[in-house]
């Protein structure tokens, strides 16, 4: 037997079976409060540790939460600890000298220092560190959109077959901040902080096994980031459907709109829905939104709040449990997404579970999770605030269309979109890599 078979690994032959799967799941950013990296890795992992799998998360701060119980004794988390330049409450800090431990934290600081985002690429490289360490440890490396050059060079460099998450290319956020952006200058430093989309197209181009969330998704990848199509996969992911789920106790509160997202990130859309919500509060003056994110104190949403002079009408909420998160889009009568692009839309998702009824618009992937308009959702164009207000305004006026969009919505979802079947269709990837890896071992 060849050095390079031995490093394979036990499940490199062809007859895997069912057998349990050692994995390292990796992730640059972890907590399921700050974003829906998160929130895939504490699911995904939950699910995969419940078929019976071994899963060590490998992460960085905000480090993962991971869910704990009897059934999850597979599962726990490795913290690989970066500078943390940006915790709050001082976010682009310089460390003190005693803080230094390598090269790499050197980088990552001098990197901050020219306005660049580091972490990507200094969380491979520790990654990387790590896994050739714990060599045979693994029977599968799955990274999480780190796509940082650390994790190149396959099983002879990371110890096991890789397979790659890509929820959406970051080039699109970047492309979108860009046409959003007043001016040279903020021109100039958008560019600078994205500039490790450049790395990460080049990671994605030599990846052998891609799994991404949405056949939107794919296109994407496929067109921003010159990936091969017979290398990518889609496995939709989901809500935890016994958390999101409809409770008739808790009241409707008339006029409330619910949505999540963060202030001034444009692909959101939020400055979208404050205009429309001052649309449709001419018409209905009880329309109020409570938008689950952190408040900007300036900036193009703050000034559109004042403007309309919609402060009382526009509420955020940060921190709050996941139960009360679950009672609150329960409590209102329309959730809404108005994100002018989505990779896969897991808040769509989670209010249709509830049997909150939906009004989204038809960016990026939402088509694929909403589904069809009028029949489990009402749909409109991004960017759209007029369209956007006459649908809020046709679902507050509705209550039987309400309960009807809402009553299929959370049919769809547990038909398509949960996470124990996105933990099924991960584990094939899996085990479709790992016998790669053994064929090419063997010839």
């Amino acid at each position: 037997m060849t050095a390079e078979a031995v490093e394979a690994g036990p499940l490199a032959g062809a007859h895997d079976g069912d057998r349990p799967l050692r994995i390292a799941l990796l992730t640059y950013k972890g907590n399921p409060f700050c974003g829906g990296q998160g929130v895939y890795v504490r699911h995904i992992s939950r699910e995969l540790a419940r078929l019976g799998h071994s899963v060590e998360v490998i992460g960085s701060q905000p480090y993962p939460v991971l869910d704990e119980g009897e059934d999850l004794a597979g599962l726990r988390l490795t913290e690989l600890a970066s500078l943390d330049l940006y915790r709050q409450p001082d976010p682009f800090r310089t460390p003190k000298r005693e803080e230094y431990r390598d090269w790499v934290d050197a980088l990552e600081v001098a990197t901050m220092w020219t306005g660049g985002f580091p972490e990507p690429l200094t969380f491979s490289l520790r990654a990387r560190r790590l896994l050739a360490a714990r060599r045979g440890a693994f029977d599968v490396v799955h990274d999480n959109q780190t796509l940082g050059y650390g994790l190149l060079g396959g099983p002879s460099a990371i110890g096991a077959p890789l397979v790659t998450t890509i929820h959406h290319p970051i080039t699109v956020d970047r492309q979108l901040e860009l046409d959003a952006a007043d001016g040279w200058k903020r021109r100039a430093s958008v560019r600078r902080w994205y500039a490790f989309t450049r790395m990460q197209k080049r990671v994605a181009r030599r990846l052998p096994s891609v799994l991404t969330v949405s056949g939107s998704s794919e296109q994407e990848i496929v067109e921003h980031l010159g990936v091969r199509p017979e290398r990518i996969r889609v496995v939709h992911i989901g809500a935890d459907t016994d958390l999101w789920s409809p409770d008739p106790s808790v009241a409707e509160v008339p006029g409330r709109i619910v949505t999540t997202s963060s202030a001034d990130v444009p692909l959101k859309g939020l400055i979208h829905l404050v205009e429309a919500l001052a649309k449709l509060r001419t018409e209905n003056p009880a329309a109020h939104l409570v938008v689950v994110g952190k408040r900007a104190e300036d900036g193009p949403v703050a000034q559109a709040i004042e403007r309309y002079g919609l402060e009382d009408a526009v509420r955020f909420v940060k921190g709050i449990s996941d139960a009360e998160l679950v009672d609150l889009v329960r409590s209102a009568q329309v959730s809404c997404v108005p994100s002018l692009y989505e990779g896969f839309s897991l808040p769509a998702a989670e209010a249709m579970a509830t049997g909150t009824a939906l009004v989204a618009t038809t960016g990026g992937a939402i088509p694929e999770v909403a589904g069809p308009d009028g029949e489990t959702c009402l749909a409109v164009p991004p960017g759209d605030a007029g369209a956007l207000a006459a649908a809020l305004g046709r679902m507050l006026g509705d209550g039987e269309l309400r309960a009807r969009l809402g009553s299929a919505g959370r049919a769809r979802v547990l038909e398509r979109f949960t996470w124990a079947r996105a933990a099924q269709g991960t584990a094939e990837l899996y085990r479709e890599a790992i016998a790669r890896q053994g064929a090419g071992v063997r010839r």
